[in-house]
């Protein structure tokens, strides 16, 4: 039996060394991103992953991984935005922008292991096609709450929902790893 933890933390670390290295090459030029888009840096990830894997082809070099990476890389910004004012300082250093990654990844890991437990890692039964369509439903879902001010009357935010997106491409990450071998 696959330990999901440890599975987990890799994929993250891997996620992490790459957005950490950016950070070091770009500085944190995301932080004026502005939530919509955030939003649409992602659905361009996850739409490009589902035309692959519609016509099976694929003319550009970058991988479906890392376009999963990606996912989870702009998700955990969009925690990152959130989570900070827009009064707080653009330029956090990569050691600042590192902490807050892995802030808001550990949030993101606590309530992957509170679900993994109601739900019995039910994940690893879905195909990577529902992990798409899955996260591109959430995104539809928060550009309303977007256009909605961030106001839901009995829904989710939408940082529960950039949630769920982490996970669902850690997920899919998960599953790629193991059919490597």
């Amino acid at each position: 039996m696959p330990n999901t933890t440890e599975q987990y933390q890799n994929i993250v670390a891997q996620c992490k060394d790459l957005f950490v290295k950016k950070a070091a090459d770009y500085g944190t030029s995301w932080r004026v991103l502005r939530p919509i888009s955030i939003v649409d840096q992602i659905y361009i990830k996850a739409w490009r992953i589902r035309q692959i894997q519609e016509k099976g082809e694929q003319k550009i070099a970058d991988s479906i991984e890392s376009e999963f990476i990606g996912i989870v890389n702009y998700g955990i910004i969009a925690l990152i935005q959130y989570a900070m004012k827009d009064s707080d300082e653009i330029d956090l250093t990569a050691e600042q922008a590192k902490e807050w990654y892995e802030r808001k990844a550990g949030e993101v890991e606590a309530l992957m292991m509170q679900k993994n437990h109601d739900y019995g890692e039910a994940w690893r039964d879905m195909s990577q096609a529902s992990f798409v369509d899955l996260i591109l439903v959430k995104l539809l879902r928060i550009k309303q709450i977007v256009a909605n001010d961030g106001q839901t009357q009995v829904s989710e935010g939408a940082d529960a929902n950039f949630i769920d997106i982490v996970n669902y491409a850690i997920f899919a990450l998960i599953k790629m790893s193991e059919a490597k071998g």
